[in-house]
């Protein structure tokens, strides 16, 4: 079916140029909002109508007969019926929606993903400082970054994952601090003890083992104590790279990798901190005040200018993310995406503004960025709000521990980014329909349930004849099959993985109220081969579309 939609596009296109030259270019087909109006709606009257200076009811009633005329048309479409001012619906031959059925199933996991391109992106997600465990927000963020990540490659996108540590500054210094202070027996609540200070049992069990003059290795680190508690860069360096194999834990647990691993301590190491401040300088962008260096930002749409350099000497936050995203385009990645917390939506202008001002040839509005904001977590109907090995929040670990890895990613990738979200812990493990991934991945299971019954190779259904599935039910699961690959396209341009988990639950609904008005195993033989290839074609759309969000797709429930 997807090669028809094409060959009608192309049809459409053909048509639409004849008329006005460029309008080809523009031919597109829309979904009719009422599924009576038909399979595939054109509203190209209305949009040419202006500049033609034609009537559109007119215009549509020749665009129709024009494509009547074409063979792709004759071959595939039942009927083109003009309506309102000079829209076009287009009804598809029931054998035309069939054609998706051997396209899905020759396809299999490949299907709906468009061919590669050298075009490349660079995807920066869930960055946590290294100062203690990942929390449910960056398993929000680590679930939006790997889908993200996915649907970017769904359309052939060179996608690079990379993960940015910032292990340089003032919150790496109270790390060092505060198990320095662990170490030497000083502990929360006692007289010594900052109220800066991290308080987690973890920083505990990082003094138990620096004390014990342990080794740890992490993916970019490894390092051995020497249990000298007054030795501060001994105690940092251990510290850093314990709570790095910390979060190699948690990203394991979550099954995401990284391409790379980025760390903001390079950047002042290479000089790249110093080069990027003194080419703000030489281009006339900054300006001193009580003692400060401070950037231009307001030349740029900012609503005050910006402390580079402060008193001490010490930069502010930004400065080095402006020096990590030059170093990012001169690595080739010219475009990039950052996803992060709504809390850095006021660094947004200020990295824009500093790309601008060091003038290097990045465009405006790079970075892109996708914030997402944080997330409560409710278990028993309280919320819960701490972990004790955290000592503040609940952890990502904690969160799979509680519910599973498949749980976690479905329910955080269920809501818009930017929107409030609540993580039911009771509804993620619960074993009904209210339970949005346990509604789609039964409709898996219960496909494959059906299919070990029938007991036939599933390789050759997708040869079988297919003019069967010419009935209401049939076809309306078809045209949910034909929407996976724009689902795809439209939420990776969006960044909108929630767009793909909205589509499992309806087409797990429509595979439910197919299961529902058809028996599967009749006994004509050639309903039943028809039918087995439909439901296998919708186990593997299935499939590839919780693989999109990270989540399995089990063959028993």
């Amino acid at each position: 079916m997807l090669k028809i939609k094409q060959d009608l596009l192309d049809g459409l296109a053909s048509t639409l140029e004849s008329l006005s030259p460029g309008a080809g270019a523009k031919a597109t087909f829309e979904q009719p909002r009422q599924p009576e109006h038909g399979d595939l709606a054109v509203t190209a009257a209305m949009q040419l109508a202006k500049p033609l200076k034609a009537n559109p009811r007119q215009l549509g009633e020749q665009i129709k007969n024009a494509l009547e005329a074409l063979p792709a048309y004759r071959q595939w479409v039942a009927a083109v019926e003009i309506a309102g001012p000079g829209f076009l619906n287009l009804r598809l031959k029931p054998e035309a929606k069939q054609q998706l059925v051997r396209e899905v199933l020759s396809a299999g996991s490949q299907f709906g993903l468009q061919p590669a391109r050298a075009d490349k992106v660079i995807v920066e997600f869930v960055s946590a400082n290294p100062t203690g465990p990942l929390h449910v927000g960056h398993g929000r963020q680590a679930a939006l970054g790997d889908a993200i990540c996915k649907l970017l490659a769904s359309q052939g996108l060179q996608v690079h994952r990379e993960f940015y540590y910032n292990d340089a500054g003032v919150q790496i210094d109270t790390l060092t601090k505060s198990t320095q202070l662990r170490a030497k027996g000083i502990k929360p609540g006692d007289s010594g003890w900052p109220e800066a200070a991290y308080n987690g049992d973890y920083i505990q069990d990082i003094a138990d083992d620096f004390l014990a003059k342990k080794s740890v290795k992490a993916d970019d680190r490894e390092f051995s104590a020497n249990g000298n508690p007054d030795d501060y860069e001994n105690v940092r360096q251990f510290a850093v790279a314990y709570l790095r194999n910390e979060q190699d834990k948690d990203l394991q647990a979550f099954n995401l990798k990284f391409d790379e691993y980025f760390l903001e301590s390079s950047l002042y190491g290479s000089g790249r901190v110093e080069q990027t401040v003194q080419r703000l300088i030489d281009h006339g962008k900054t300006y001193e005040q009580d003692g400060a260096l401070w950037l231009r930002t307001t030349d740029y749409g900012d609503d005050k200018d910006r402390v580079m350099r402060k008193q001490d000497g010490t930069y502010t936050y930004f400065v080095p993310d402006v020096a990590y995203h030059i170093a990012k385009w001169e690595r080739g990645y010219h475009r990039a995406i950052n996803i992060q917390g709504t809390d850095h939506h006021g660094t947004i202008a200020r990295v824009r503004a500093g790309l601008q001002a060091a003038d290097v040839g990045i465009p405006q509005g790079y970075p892109d960025y996708v914030l997402h904001t944080m997330v409560r977590v409710v278990r028993g109907g309280e919320e819960v709000k701490i972990s004790k090995r955290a000592g503040s929040y609940v952890t990502l670990r904690d969160l799979i521990e509680w519910t599973s890895k498949d749980a976690v990613r479905f329910f955080l990738l269920s809501r818009k980014p930017d929107t409030e979200y609540t993580f039911d812990v009771d509804l993620a493990v619960a074993q009904n329909n209210d339970n949005p991934v346990y509604y789609v991945q039964y409709a898996h299971a219960r496909i494959n349930k059906i299919l070990r019954d029938w007991g036939g190779d599933v390789a050759a259904l997708g040869s079988v004849p297919l003019a069967a599935l010419d009935t209401a039910p049939a076809l309306a699961l078809l045209l949910q099959l034909a929407r996976y690959p724009d689902v795809l396209t439209g939420a990776a341009r969006d960044f909108a993985p929630h767009d793909v988990s909205f589509y499992l639950r309806e087409l797990a609904a429509s595979y439910h109220s197919y299961y529902d008005a058809e028996r599967i195993l009749v006994e004509d033989e050639a309903v039943k081969l028809a039918r087995l290839a439909l439901i296998a074609a919708t186990a593997q759309v299935l499939r590839n579309g919780l693989a999109m969000l990270g989540v399995s797709a089990p063959e028993r429930m």
